[in-house]
């Protein structure tokens, strides 16, 4: 059986992934009460994802002004992710993607030469659970928010 490609309309897959305060995360904790962005992202501490969460730390207060709670994630481990936050005072918190096997499961995994790797995406779950926004690369925040905003505060 083939697996489907994730598209916007989907339902997201849920997840269970620890952040790194070792804090659990249940993406369906969220259904009924907020929309989730998750940024899957390659690296801690590359320039391309330091810019990528960096531009979502300077909106942030757009982004809480729609309800909307983020996670990065990413499959380093948690020592890796609390330097990331603590430079950069990341306001979210980072998952710990052991094996890439959300990351898989969202279809952001490409190989590179024989590594595989996180392919940067970004993907916005509404309140019920449904991908509202899906784009790989580094979407601009504003993009994001105004695909986001029909489904801030559970509405």
């Amino acid at each position: 059986m083939q697996k489907r490609e994730l598209r916007v309309g989907l339902k997201a897959p849920d997840f269970t992934l620890k952040d790194s305060s070792g804090k659990l995360v249940r993406l369906s904790e969220f259904r009924g009460k907020s929309p989730v962005l998750l940024v899957f992202y390659p690296g801690d501490m590359t320039p391309g994802c330091t810019m990528q969460l960096c531009a979502i730390r300077d909106d942030w207060q757009k982004f809480r002004s729609c309800g909307i709670v983020v996670y990065g994630v990413n499959h380093a481990d948690a020592e890796s992710h609390q330097t990331f936050i603590k430079k950069h005072t990341f306001p979210f918190p980072l998952l710990i993607d052991t094996g890439k096997k959300v990351s898989k499961r969202y279809g952001a995994i490409k190989t590179f030469f024989k590594a595989i790797i996180i392919k940067r995406s970004v993907v916005g779950i509404d309140t019920e659970g449904v991908i509202r926004y899906l784009k790989r690369g580094m979407p601009k925040n504003s993009e994001i928010l105004k695909a986001m905003k029909p489904y801030e505060n559970g509405t």
